[in-house]
């Protein structure tokens, strides 16, 4: 989730505008994750990060395996998370007036600071619901991961993997447990940001009321 967002405000400042043809090639190629079958995705970047593909074998040259391992459950979240996110974040860069951004570079802050103090806290609720939702892509993720990961348990099986698993050997009990996990998850993870939503809220109508 971390690494998603992060990414996905670094490409977004850079994007967000679109204008360049170079801009909008990126962007779609961004994008792409929201409409490929998880099998085809998860192939696609097998063909990239394993053995044989071009990135994989170049870490291979220095003992760096990413198929099978961890590594590769981590590269699969953050890709399918990754659309999502931008698009968040892309969404709350679109409505800053630009009359903020020129305000601060005439009163002297340089890119860091326009981008700390100006640009952050205005997208702060598309950054909370960036991270929301990449959380659930991820989480939720299956055959990508499933594809390059592979479905090891103890090393590489996930909650969803760890399911299907279960009712495919009619272990139906472990698979409810492992349910009523992920709904518990859910439903935390939803309620906290709806919780930070509210108060946030709350804070602006405060604020105005004091003025």
């Amino acid at each position: 989730m971390v690494i998603s967002v992060g990414m996905a405000f670094i490409m977004a400042l850079y994007l967000h505008k679109g204008e360049r043809k170079r801009e909008k090639i990126l962007e779609a190629v961004i994008s792409f994750p929201l409409f490929f079958p998880p099998s085809v995705l998860g192939y696609l970047i097998l063909m990239v990060v394993g053995r044989r593909g071009w990135l994989g074998a170049w870490l291979g040259d220095f003992g760096i395996q990413i198929v099978f391992t961890w590594r590769a459950g981590v590269v699969a979240g953050v890709i399918v998370s990754l659309p999502m996110a931008y698009q968040c974040i892309k969404a709350g860069l679109l409505t800053i007036e630009r009359e903020y951004i020129e305000a601060a570079y005439e009163m002297g802050a340089n890119r860091w600071e326009r981008c700390r103090y100006v640009i952050l806290p205005l997208i702060r609720k598309n950054i909370g619901a960036a991270g929301v939702l990449s959380f659930g892509r991820a989480f939720g993720e299956f055959g990508a991961t499933l594809m390059i990961a592979g479905n090891i348990p103890g090393r590489t099986q996930t909650i969803p993997m760890a399911i299907y698993s279960s009712v495919e050997r009619g272990d139906y009990g472990t698979a409810n447990k492992l349910l009523l996990i992920v709904v518990a998850v859910t439903v935390t993870v939803m309620w906290g940001y709806n919780h930070y939503l509210a108060g946030k809220r709350e804070g602006i109508f405060v604020g105005r009321g004091s003025l």
